[in-house]
């Protein structure tokens, strides 16, 4: 059953990634909410391991990166600081959730924020070497804060109401 959620949380990254919104440098998906809740719902050790999947499958071939993409090349395109910054993030939630930090609203949407800038900055680092600071954090970090807060809240009461019903 553990392994199931693994795959589960792979492919709904992968869907999360067909979610989304068209913008350069780089799209706004759903793929970041995946990974928060999969770090949450999973743990820390299977949450990386649900991304580790997910990104392995990008390398392979199937088409489970935002429009589609695949391959070596689009796991080291603009997008590549990003997907790294998955695993960091699916590990974090899962350590923030084993330490009960998840447990109240403040505290919960705030470490999922946190998450979510485990993502950005390495994402924002990554486009900085191409295309430079200034536009980096201006296309590549910024537009997403409101998005990532936004995702944080909606995981923190998809995780809060499963923790209920579990």
């Amino acid at each position: 059953m553990k392994a199931l959620g693994v795959v589960l949380f792979a492919a709904l990254t992968a869907l999360g990634a067909q979610t989304s919104l068209p913008m350069i440098p780089v799209p706004m998906t759903l793929q970041s909410l995946a990974v928060v809740l999969a770090g949450g719902l999973l743990g820390p050790r299977r949450g990386i391991a649900a991304m580790a999947l997910y990104l392995a499958s990008a390398a392979v071939g199937l088409p489970v990166l935002s429009d589609g993409r695949s391959g070596l090349e689009a796991l080291t395109g603009p997008m590549a600081g990003y997907l790294a910054g998955f695993v960091l993030a699916a590990g974090a939630v899962g350590i923030a959730a084993r330490r009960g930090w998840l447990n109240r609203p403040a505290a919960g949407v705030s470490s999922l924020s946190a998450a979510h800038l485990l993502i950005l900055l390495p994402g924002a680092v990554w486009l900085a070497r191409d295309i430079g600071w200034q536009d980096a954090l201006a296309g590549g970090f910024t537009p997403f804060l409101a998005g990532a807060v936004v995702k944080s809240a909606a995981a923190w009461l998809i995780l809060t109401a499963v923790a209920r019903r579990g």
